[in-house]
């Protein structure tokens, strides 16, 4: 004779480990998007720092293979001598992301510039060569 009583059988162990394994790499999944998000936005969104630097605007270009880009290069000069040439100093790589600001910078090479910039964590191709981005210029008087 056949049993007719229902059977009540307990979930197998095998299945429960399934369900939080599961869980766990659901959980993993979800925090490591998190923190890739977080770490894209501090490496190229989050603004570090941002200023001035004053000096002779030395070359303007658009330059790049897929992606043009206007790269920038100012000498930043600490010391100069009677006939107001610069004899100690350093260069500033910079990067402009706006046109309107890029066609104002091409009119001022050999001249001396300020410069207001945003320092990134890291450089975007299709942004820059650089970490500073310029967003605003004017003649230095």
């Amino acid at each position: 004779m056949a049993n007719d009583t229902p059977t009540t059988e307990k979930p197998s162990r095998w299945a429960g480990i399934v369900k939080k394994t599961r869980k766990v790499i659901k959980w993993t999944l979800a925090l490591l998007i998190v923190f890739l998000a977080l770490f894209i936005y501090v490496k190229y969104f989050y603004t570090y720092s941002d200023g001035f630097r004053a000096g002779l605007l030395q070359k303007f270009s658009h330059k790049g293979n897929i992606f043009k880009t206007y790269e920038g290069e100012m000498i930043l000069s600490s010391v100069s001598s009677n006939a107001n040439v610069a004899l100690a100093s350093e260069k500033f790589f910079f990067s402009v992301p706006h046109k309107r600001i890029a066609l104002q910078l091409d009119t001022l090479q050999g001249k001396n510039v300020i410069v207001h910039y945003h320092q990134k964590h890291g450089a975007i191709f299709w942004r820059g060569e650089t970490e500073y981005l310029v967003d605003s210029v004017s003649l230095r008087k």
